[in-house]
Parts: C-alpha cells; structure tokens; sequence
C-alpha cells in the first residue's frame, strides 16, 4: 500500500470523521505530520476521533455541522482555514445509503443521499479551490465501487456515488493547468457504521445482492484510508483524474 509523504505543516479537512473510513482516514493523515480538521455531524464522535489525533500531536480544530447544507460546506472550509491559515487537501469522506424498492423511496431520503454524497462534496471543493490552488493541494472524493455497476436496492446510492465519480474527472480536466490534483478512491464493502448498519427493505432478493459481494470478503478499512492520504499527499503527484478502485475484485467482471 503507497504510504504518504511527509506531511508536517500542511493542513487537511476530512469529513465523516467521527468513524469508520473518516476517522482512519484522519489518522493516516495525521500519522504522516499533517494538523486535521474534521467535519461530522455526530460530535461526540468527533471529540473520540480527536482525541486519537491530538495523542498523535496534530492540531485537530473539530466542526459538528451537516453537510447537506450549502451554507455548512462553505463554514466548515473557512473553520479550517481560519484555524490553519492554509489548506492542503480536502478529503471527502462523509456519506449516506439508504437501501430501499426504488418504488417506495422517499424524496426525503433520495434529496437526503445526493445533497450528502454529492452536492456537498462540490460545495466543498468550490469553497476550498482558492486555498488548494495557493497551497498546491489535492482533493480527494469516496466514490465506491457502486458508481461502476448497478446495485440493486441503491439506487440513489449508485447515482450519486457515479456522479461523484466524474465530477472528480471534470474538475481534473478543468484545473488541469493548474497546481491542483483531483483523484477519487472507490471501494467496495466496509466494516464501518455505515457498512454494518444498512437496513435491507423487506422482500428483497439475496440472489441480487450477492451479485455485488465481494468473492474475497471486505475491504480492510485502513487499506482505504492509507490510500486517500497517500493521495492527498505530493507523494501522489502523477495523480490527477483517477479513480482508484479498491474493492477486492467486485468490478473486474
């Protein structure tokens, strides 16, 4: 697995952070040198993850806010650069799922699944481009292995997870002369919160689901969060448009 470059006195913002995959990802950061500001809507969850960064020595500015909201995305960048006076990378990790019959889904919880895992990962890139273009920095987006093939039961999940994913390609090409690096990280299942708390609508046909199941069983949570530092690094300076599946074989065929 790449490893970051040193890191120390640059300066990120991960989302999601109060679990799983957000959490990791803030530690491999801060392992590498880098101050974390960490964005969540859980706060509790927030001060554990801040702790363990804290005990790693990286100044850790913590940001309780929904990010389904466009005015929180364009707060939490202007937290994080109040607090560090510079942004190095921005990785967004934050995401919704919600399995349902695509007949019964709610609007609530279809505007709910694209204003978390797309809507705010460009307001968020909008406010932090200005900061990342001074800093030379990357943006990191989680897609998943769902933004390659259709999953049943997820529609809205599959949707936004793809649009994320060539959202990542546009700006790459947009601000392809310019010293800012797009990439995205797509992987399969996780034993994270999200992972393990997905509630399967009644009725639903196992025979579908295991056509997106991983052969080889999950993806280790750290192997995912070791990559997106590792991109959000000058480690990772040939990277610029690319979409790094990790998922153990589920897109091969």
């Amino acid at each position: 697995m790449p490893t970051p470059s040193n890191m120390r006195g640059k300066a990120a913002l991960v989302t999601g952070a109060a679990s799983g995959l957000g959490r990791a990802t803030a530690l491999s950061l801060a392992r590498a040198g880098a101050d974390v500001c960490i964005v969540d809507l859980n706060p509790a969850g927030l001060e554990e993850t801040a702790a363990q960064l804290r005990a790693l020595g990286a100044r850790t500015p913590v940001h309780a806010t929904d990010l389904a909201l466009h005015a929180n995305c364009q707060a939490a960048i202007a937290a994080a650069v109040k607090e560090f006076g510079r942004l190095d990378a921005l990785c967004n990790v934050a995401g919704v799922i919600v399995m349902c019959n695509a007949h019964e889904m709610r609007a609530v919880d279809f505007e709910k699944t694209l204003a978390v895992n797309l809507s705010a990962p460009f307001y968020l890139i909008q406010a932090a481009i200005p900061h990342l273009l001074e800093t030379q920095g990357a943006v990191v987006n989680v897609t998943s292995s769902a933004a390659f093939i259709g999953e049943a039961y997820a529609a809205a999940y599959c949707a936004s997870k793809a649009g994320l994913n060539n959202l990542t390609k546009a700006l790459a090409m947009e601000y392809v002369h310019k010293p800012i690096r797009f990439n995205a990280v797509a992987p399969g299942g996780m034993l994270t919160n999200m992972g393990t708390s997905i509630k399967m609508p009644e009725g639903v046909d196992y025979t579908l689901v295991k056509r997106y199941s991983g052969l080889r069983g999950m993806v280790e949570v750290e192997d995912v969060a070791e990559m997106i530092a590792f991109l959000a690094s000058d480690a990772a300076r040939g990277y610029h448009g690319a979409c790094i599946t990790i998922d153990k074989g589920i897109t091969a065929g």
